[in-house]
């Protein structure tokens, strides 16, 4: 069966990102800047915003990551998964320090909503690379406790499928020719992605 990328449109992408932005701004600085009116609030409020999907919260400052966390599964509805993810992005990633107020101004904000994760079958190293779709599918790997994902924005920095699943292995905590072995639960899963449109000059 093939997944199909949730058919959210750019304006409701945008409504998600201005409220991970709203919901960093409060939780910083103790007021909360509201909603951009009806509209925004009209978006947020859509079905297909209530609707239960994986979400992924991504910050960046100058082009480098400055927190990353989400939820492969759907346990909440959209606009509430980017709530909670924005927050834990930006105060609860161990790879970061809590992200400090005088950084908000420089952060850019990316929404990733995920479709549901399929699993990969593949036979040795050479058939799971051969079944990979770098750029168009994330990919979560997991042995006995061991987990990690990379989204499919990832495949930007670590083009090379073989380089790709090493730098995924050591993220779960495994050897980086752990792939290799074929022993590896694979699934994938495709996002729609959604980035912060900044003015000039910010």
């Amino acid at each position: 069966m093939s997944i199909q990328v949730s058919e959210l449109d750019d304006d409701q992408g945008q409504a998600l990102v201005r409220l991970a932005r709203r919901t960093l701004t409060a939780r910083l600085t103790g007021k909360d800047p509201g909603l951009d009116g009806g509209l925004q609030d009209e978006l947020l409020s859509a079905p297909a915003m209530q609707r239960h999907s994986g979400t992924f919260v991504t910050l960046k400052i100058g082009g480098q990551l400055r927190g990353c966390i989400g939820s492969l599964v759907g346990h909440e509805s959209i606009v509430e998964g980017v709530r909670h993810h924005a927050i834990q992005s930006a105060f609860h990633d161990p790879r970061f320090k809590p992200l400090g107020r005088a950084e908000l101004e420089e952060v850019d904000i990316e929404i990733s909503v995920l479709t549901e994760s399929q699993p990969l079958s593949y036979t040795d190293a050479d058939d799971l690379l051969a079944k990979l779709k770098p750029r168009i599918e994330g990919v979560t790997i997991r042995k006995g406790f061991a987990q990690a994902t990379f989204l499919p924005q990832v495949w930007d920095q670590l083009p090379l499928p073989e380089v790709f699943l090493s730098h995924l292995c050591m993220k779960a905590g495994l050897s980086a020719d752990a792939w290799r072995r074929g022993d590896l639960q694979v699934e994938t899963y495709q996002v729609q992605s959604f980035e912060e449109h900044r003015e000039a000059g910010r």
